[in-house]
């Protein structure tokens, strides 16, 4: 997509982040997709064999490059996540956000699930050992949601639109689902009282944060009535409580589909501006 080249040289030209900053991430191997996925659904993406019904769930015709590239993205994912512990900072992934794979098939644009492979991979390797995943895309999180239903060391909480894809929903630990036409009072009094509530029950050692931006009035599958302000205050109200209680915050990019590319920009670029300026 071409908001992938555009946002970094946003970032750059602006002066909010430097090259220094990027780094890029390799593939994922075999083994460690197979923590999340299921062996014969690798198989089928490996060999290009998914049936029709199976590559129209992906909404794309699945291509080896398109699996090349999912294998990068989970592991910026990944990686993201070892910097914020590493630094107990931030780190964001240009990409990423795919909460619609599950564990045995692809859907809605995502062909592995980057939040769940990043989690499987740092629970078996003791890193931490509770993960809070917040998932503030308008579409809900149901392949996350699906993968750690019985998972009590990952907590998923998926605030979306109601009435969005996915028709049939998932159980999250948490669900909110919001109204068509919500706007940024109402949505952000509901984020602020949600959040250190959610936080000092689950005691999170990381959080994940999935901040796409489709929550706007101006795109095209989003239904919800934010602005760019309330936006960058809803990212605002979630970094300032992953700094207040000293957790890392890992963080993909998610959804944004308005006609206008600036608008996607300037959206995704104000998570990372609030991101570098209060973790700074």
């Amino acid at each position: 997509m071409l908001k992938y080249e555009l946002l970094p040289q946003q970032l750059l030209r602006e002066g909010t982040v430097s090259q220094e900053n990027f780094f890029k991430p390799i593939a994922l191997s075999d083994d460690q997709i197979l923590l999340t996925h299921t062996k014969i659904y690798l198989d089928k993406l490996k060999s290009l064999n998914l049936t029709r019904k199976e590559e129209r769930a992906t909404g794309f015709p699945v291509r080896s490059d398109l699996i090349y590239r999912g294998r990068h993205i989970s592991f910026g994912t990944y990686q993201c996540a070892k910097f914020a512990i590493q630094h107990r900072s931030v780190s964001l992934n240009i990409a990423g956000g795919t909460h619609h794979a599950y564990a045995d098939r692809g859907e809605g644009f995502c062909i592995f699930n980057d939040f769940a492979i990043a989690a499987n991979l740092l629970l078996e390797s003791g890193v931490v050992n509770k993960i809070l995943i917040i998932d503030l895309d308008v579409h809900q999180g149901n392949g996350t949601a699906k993968i750690f239903e019985e998972n009590d060391c990952v907590f998923t909480f998926s605030m979306h639109g109601a009435k969005n894809y996915p028709l049939r929903k998932e159980k999250s630990d948490l669900d909110i689902g919001l109204q068509d036409g919500t706007k940024d009072e109402e949505y952000l009094k509901i984020l602020l009282k949600t959040l250190p509530e959610l936080i000092n029950s689950v005691k999170p050692s990381l959080i994940f944060y999935l901040a796409g931006v489709d929550v706007l009035e101006v795109d095209k599958l989003g239904r919800l009535s934010m602005t760019l302000d309330g936006c960058k205050e809803r990212d605002r109200i979630v970094f300032q409580a992953a700094k207040d209680y000293n957790i890392p915050i890992a963080v993909s990019m998610g959804g944004g589909y308005a006609p206008k590319i600036s608008d996607i920009i300037e959206a995704h670029s104000n998570t990372y501006r609030v991101a570098f300026e209060i973790f700074e």
